[in-house]
């Protein structure tokens, strides 16, 4: 499709230039941090789990530095424009510039280097941080000797996480870069050369699959549900580690979507998790919720750092979901009308589009609805859970969602629509377009069939 074709064209065109302007070598020398041999640290069941949160909040770190979430991706599609009443409309330009494909532009104008500093995200040290702590801890548990406290069990579901810590963590890298290093070694010390990404992902899928049913399904502890690996997380990554190489290797294209369908089925037959209605959508931005695979959990109440840029919700609220209200009369960005006419059809009934204060994700009582364009958008999608935080800057006290149950389930629909498997495709669709209180898809297969599936990702 071509939608597609623009998907793949514009990820690796990010890819190339964040290579071309970074401080990614082609090749790596990893030197050992003395804080993460672990020669001396891994005394108890208490120092794993010390660390495993440790290696977490170091890949949250990169995510923290820059407006990574909307620039990797969203704004890529040319859909996104800066409201030209705001007063920070000229910082806000970049993802204009973003939507053009002027990368260099985006990480280096004066204009808003200073607030957003792109060039951060060309830089991934930080990842091999997080891949280099993983593979100790691995090693650390699979020695003979065992760590004090930590029984067969606990050290399977130990190694079970950090390996899809690892995994995740080259997926999150080929995206960006495209061909990395790979290494599983936990003290790599000899240079290595980048690694074709489609063999990195093929490994990655072999090695998540291998370990992955040592996990629950989900984290049977509430407060650990979806900011914890699991093996829902586990088989949301295979899904999107097969689908990406099913856009990069033709050869083994209906194998990727075959396997992708195959694993979205599993984690619908676990009933591990579920779709909130609408009504209870500020459930699941929060995090830990039942629609949550994999998130950053963060919350002020345990007195979380988030850089205000970071999340990509703030590019599109104003008041009163943010502070002060002097300055935030209108949200920074708003999405184009024609594209939202195109994903929300005026004549398709689906609950999304409504107001706030019917359980949907655009506009509220001031305005701002789902095609209102500069005219005071705001996506009240990310507008739940506000703190109690006076006049003060802050945003809506939200998780970082990065795998969520209904685009596995829409995954494994795009997947069945690949190989042909047509009504398979329409039963997961139905899924979600139930929950959205959507009218159910009623048009032809094919090409009409994957791209609305497609729709129905962009709307979700």
């Amino acid at each position: 499709m071509k939608m597609q074709a623009k998907k793949v064209i514009t990820a690796v065109s990010f890819a190339m230039v964040m290579l071309c302007n970074s401080s990614c070598k082609d090749f790596l020398n990893v030197v050992p941090r003395d804080q993460l041999t672990g020669n001396n640290f891994y005394k108890s069941k208490e120092d794993v789990e010390s660390n495993i949160a440790n290696i977490y909040s170091t890949f949250f770190e990169k995510i923290n530095e820059t407006h990574l979430m909307g620039a990797a991706g969203e704004y890529r599609s040319g859909e996104v424009f800066v409201n030209p009443e705001h007063f920070r409309r000229n910082e806000g330009m970049m993802v204009q510039v973003l939507g053009t494909n002027n990368m260099l532009n985006a990480i280096t104008n004066g204009g808003w280097y200073e607030r957003f500093r792109l060039d951060r995200a060309t830089n991934w040290s930080t990842y091999y941080r997080v891949i280099q702590g993983a593979n100790i801890l691995i090693d650390k548990l699979q020695q003979e000797e065992g760590i004090p406290g930590v029984t067969e069990s606990d050290k399977k579901y130990y190694i079970a996480e950090a390996t899809f810590i690892r995994c995740f963590t080259y997926f999150w890298m080929v995206r960006l870069y495209g061909d990395v290093v790979y290494y599983t070694a936990p003290y790599q010390s000899e240079p290595l050369g980048r690694e074709a990404m489609v063999s990195v992902l093929n490994k990655c899928i072999e090695d998540m699959k291998s370990k992955m049913n040592d996990m629950p399904w989900t984290n049977p502890d509430p407060s650990k549900r979806g900011a914890r690996a699991s093996r829902g997380a586990a088989a949301a990554l295979i899904m999107n580690m097969n689908m990406w190489n099913a856009g990069f290797d033709g050869a083994g294209r209906d194998k990727y979507n075959t396997e992708a369908a195959a694993m979205g089925e599993a984690l619908v037959a676990s009933r591990a998790y579920s779709l909130p209605p609408l009504s209870q959508w500020e459930q699941v931005v929060k995090g830990r919720s039942p629609e949550s695979l994999f998130e950053f959990y963060r919350s002020i109440n345990y007195n979380d750092q988030v850089d205000l840029d970071a999340p990509i919700g703030y590019f599109f609220l104003r008041w009163p979901y943010l502070n002060p209200r002097f300055d935030n009369q209108v949200s920074l960005c708003y999405y184009d009308p024609i594209y939202m006419m195109k994903i929300f059809p005026e004549d398709v009934a689906d609950g999304r589009k409504g107001t706030l204060e019917v359980n949907g994700w655009f506009g509220d009582t001031y305005g701002g609805g789902v095609y209102s364009g500069e005219e005071g958008f705001v996506m009240t999608k990310f507008a739940h859970n506000i703190p109690a935080a006076g006049n003060a800057t802050v945003n809506p006290d939200n998780t970082f969602m990065i795998f969520r149950y209904a685009d596995a389930i829409l995954m494994a629909a795009e997947a069945y629509a690949n190989i042909d498997k047509e009504e398979d495709a329409r039963r997961l669709l139905a899924m979600v377009r139930v929950r959205a209180e959507a009218a159910p898809y009623s048009g032809g297969g094919g090409s009409a069939l994957k791209d609305f599936i497609f729709l129905e990702r962009s709307r979700e």
